[in-house]
């Protein structure tokens, strides 16, 4: 198995964080990853992009460039800009952070650009925000991807993530944990 995913947010929403926790459910489960970013001296807010690479056997490649096999999208604007189609291929799934149904959302002018894709939608910020008290949506758009992408069970990714989570106060831990149960089950 050989896997990219490619996260698109804005700075500060978690994606890194997202990113490097999808890396350690995976190292976790015996494979090879790698997880990065690419930002500059960006401020808050400014959109930006991270990776995770995932494979079964070493990864020897440390380039930049990939053709995602899943695009996470944490920020519903971002949804609507072409260029989250780069680099991706007929089987590239799209999962977004949005209010709207998949329907809704195709019938907007605006994303034409993803008529015909895997497209797959999670209100992960309304779901963090309702269960871990703000929007972080990072941890609900994680769980979403285990779901439909499969590559561990729900039940070891969430014992991992516990695990990821533990420095954290209990209340952040159990939110988390919610809010990740909460993504798996609504994602559509």
């Amino acid at each position: 198995m050989q896997l990219y995913v490619r996260w698109h947010s804005r700075a500060g929403q978690g994606a890194v964080t997202g990113a490097k926790a999808l890396a350690e459910v995976m190292s976790q489960q015996g494979k090879y990853v790698q997880a990065y970013s690419v930002y500059g001296a960006e401020k808050r807010g400014a959109p930006m992009m991270a990776f995770d690479k995932i494979s079964d056997e070493p990864i020897n490649d440390h380039s930049k460039g990939i053709n995602p096999d899943y695009i996470l999208v944490i920020d519903p604007s971002l949804v609507f800009n072409p260029e989250i189609l780069n680099d991706t291929h007929e089987n590239t799934k799209f999962i977004v952070t949005t209010h709207m149904s998949k329907e809704e959302l195709l019938a907007m002018p605006q994303a034409a650009h993803l008529k015909g894709k895997n497209l797959f939608v999670v209100d992960a910020i309304k779901i963090s925000q309702e269960d871990i008290g703000r929007a972080m949506p990072n941890t609900p758009i994680l769980a979403a991807f285990i779901k439909i992408s499969e590559v561990v069970s729900p039940e070891s990714f969430l014992d991992t993530m516990k695990v990821i989570l533990s420095k954290f106060p209990q209340k952040i831990i159990d939110g988390n944990i919610k809010a990740m149960t909460r993504a798996m089950e609504e994602v559509k």
